[in-house]
């Protein structure tokens, strides 16, 4: 396998050697600029996570019948997943260029964040003042890695909320409790900011992981 960006993408999207499958970047929880390091990148897929992942987009390429269907959405998300799995892990030698100091902090961080996601009144401040850290510093940690405190936030949630959308025992909860659960005050803005990370509105998402049949 070989990570390109888009430009590279364009240019050989006519030779048939090849199967493109393309990703948004807002998909993979990380921004352009992180993943501009992986750019022509050639990954070994005989084994491991890229062998894995081979296996599946060649199998998805196979089976015409699943595309535009509610199994074939579910399984390109899942694919998603496999591919960001792979992104972080790759990214790991850049991330580590950072110094050890820093490192462990947005580690700490990171975690924080995790545990406090639910907290509709987690925020930059909130999170600079449980490290004893200035906001300015915060910031500056979370540019060194490509992306912004409030958009690594938003991502997570995001991600949450899919999980538990898709969970069985949660199907009968509305989008917008779910939406409220982890921080998401305003159910259409929740709702916009889902359909344009994962193409899909909440609710088509619900139906779709639940795989009762849509209407429309």
């Amino acid at each position: 396998m070989v990570l390109l960006d888009a430009p590279h993408h364009l240019l050989l999207a006519r030779d048939p050697r090849f199967t493109f499958f393309r990703v948004p970047c807002s998909q993979l929880g990380m921004e352009p600029a992180e993943l501009r390091h992986l750019s022509q990148l050639r990954v070994d897929a005989v084994g491991g996570i890229p062998g894995l992942i081979a296996g599946f987009l060649d199998t998805l390429t196979n089976e015409s019948e699943l595309r535009d269907s509610a199994t074939g959405r579910r399984l390109a998300l899942n694919a998603v997943d496999l591919i960001a799995l792979l992104v972080a892990d790759l990214l790991e030698p850049h991330r580590s260029a950072v110094s050890d100091v820093g490192n462990d902090l947005v580690a700490r961080i990171r975690s924080h964040i995790e545990e406090n996601l639910m907290d509709p009144d987690l925020s930059p401040d909130s999170i600079a003042r449980a490290h004893h850290i200035s906001v300015r510093y915060l910031h500056k940690l979370f540019h060194t890695g490509g992306t912004t405190v409030g958009t690594y936030v938003r991502q997570r949630r995001l991600a949450a909320c899919r999980l538990d959308l898709g969970r069985a025992r949660n199907r009968r909860r509305t989008v917008a409790a779910v939406a409220q659960t982890w921080g998401f005050a305003n159910p259409s803005h929740f709702s916009r900011l889902f359909r344009q990370t994962y193409g899909l509105s909440p609710t088509q998402w619900q139906v779709s992981a639940s795989g009762a049949p849509q209407d429309g």
